[in-house]
C-alpha cells in the first residue's frame, strides 16, 4: 500500500477490531465463517501495521496499534456483547485514546 503511514496505523487497528471480534465469534475457531473473518482481518491489520512501521517507529507503531484495538475492541464488546461500561473503565478507555493523540503528537514521522 502507498498510504500515509497514520492512515495505514489507523487501518491497521480498525482490522484488529475486526479479528478480535470475529475470534470471539468463532465460539473456540469452531465457527468456519468467523475463522475464515479472524484470518482475513489478522492479514489486514498486520500488512498494514507492517506498512506504518516502516515510518512510524516500531514501539509507536505497536503502541497505536494495540491502543486503538483495545479500544475499538471494548466498545464493541460494551455494544454487542454486554461487557461492563463502570465510569471507571469508559474514563480508562478516554485516557487510552488521549495517549494515543498524545503520541501523534510528539511523532518524529514528520506526518
Amino acid at each position: 500500500m502507498n498510504l500515509n503511514p497514520w492512515v495505514s496505523l489507523l487501518l491497521a487497528g480498525l482490522f484488529e477490531i475486526g479479528f478480535t471480534t470475529c475470534m470471539k465469534l468463532s465460539e473456540g475457531f469452531t465457527k468456519t465463517a468467523f475463522v475464515a473473518g479472524f484470518v482475513f482481518f489478522a492479514v489486514l491489520s498486520f500488512s498494514c501495521l507492517s506498512d506504518a512501521a516502516k515510518v512510524i517507529p516500531l514501539g509507536t507503531s505497536y503502541a497505536v496499534w494495540t491502543g486503538l484495538g483495545a479500544f475499538g475492541t471494548a466498545l464493541v464488546g460494551v455494544f454487542f456483547f454486554n461487557d461492563p461500561a463502570s465510569p471507571a473503565r469508559i474514563a480508562f478507555l478516554i485516557l487510552l485514546i488521549g495517549s494515543i493523540v498524545g503520541l501523534k503528537l510528539v511523532s518524529d514521522a514528520g506526518y
